[in-house]
């Protein structure tokens, strides 16, 4: 009968242990699920950012390409000498030899 009772006890020891071993290695492997779980929605939030900070930046960069093609365009014209008289007469109201110059208010000119 002693045997039986040591047999049972070492049996039910390798059991507990057995169930300890499940255990921990079940804890390990739900902490490590927990952290790929986490970096992956951390990953997934960092990619969202990215592609929104992608896409305001590539609207700004075709708006700064827009500005850049005026400017440029602008140069041009400056370098043209009757764009720049031009722009002497209409606004510091400069005439040719001979020419009149008439300023008309803005609501006499609306009617016409």
């Amino acid at each position: 009968m002693e045997k039986h009772d040591r047999a049972a006890q070492r049996q039910r020891l390798r059991k507990r242990r057995l169930i300890q071993r499940l255990v921990t290695i079940g804890i390990i492997f739900a902490i490590a699920f927990a952290v790929l779980v986490a970096y992956h929605v951390k990953q997934r939030t960092l990619y969202a950012e990215k592609v929104a900070e992608r896409k305001e930046l590539t609207t700004e960069m075709t708006e700064l390409e827009k500005e850049e093609k005026a400017l440029l365009e602008e140069i041009d014209l400056l370098n043209d000498e009757e764009y720049i008289l031009d722009i002497a007469r209409t606004n510091y109201f400069l005439s040719k030899e001979g020419e009149l110059i008439f300023q008309i208010d803005e609501d006499e000119q609306r009617r016409y």
